[in-house]
């Protein structure tokens, strides 16, 4: 689930990993009830200090995400349909955000976005 982590990005570690699990929450690729890996375990598979894993299940757990249960470890919660909705979206204006700043960076055009799209989906161009 976390070999999507890119040291090398210009988003913070906690913020990556916090996302990811929002995604993999909101699609169901995580399951409410499932037990997350430990601080320490996340931290050594994927190569990043605990403080950093620390501050990502806190973000999560803010948001009412996941859930600490002292002595027996982090769970995913049980998310209404709309919260799981709003995650998408949220996931999907980031990546939004993301293809535009890129896509700036290289002056490609809405066009050029919309022709790609089309390419990469099948649609009619």
């Amino acid at each position: 689930m976390f070999r999507h982590i890119d040291p090398r990005s210009p988003i913070p570690l906690y913020v990556q990993i916090a996302n990811r699990l929002r995604v993999a929450v909101a699609t169901g690729e995580v399951v409410p009830a499932t037990p997350l890996p430990s601080v320490r375990q996340l931290a050594a598979e994927i190569r990043v200090n605990p403080a950093t894993v620390v501050q990502a299940y806190r973000e999560l757990e803010r948001d009412g995400i996941i859930e600490s249960r002292h002595g027996a470890g982090t769970f995913v919660r049980e998310l209404a349909e709309p919260k799981r909705a709003s995650e998408r979206q949220r996931e999907a204006r980031r990546l939004v955000r993301a293809l535009v700043a890129q896509a700036s960076s290289l002056a490609l055009t809405r066009e050029d976005l919309d022709h790609a799209w089309k390419n990469e989906t099948g649609e009619r161009p």
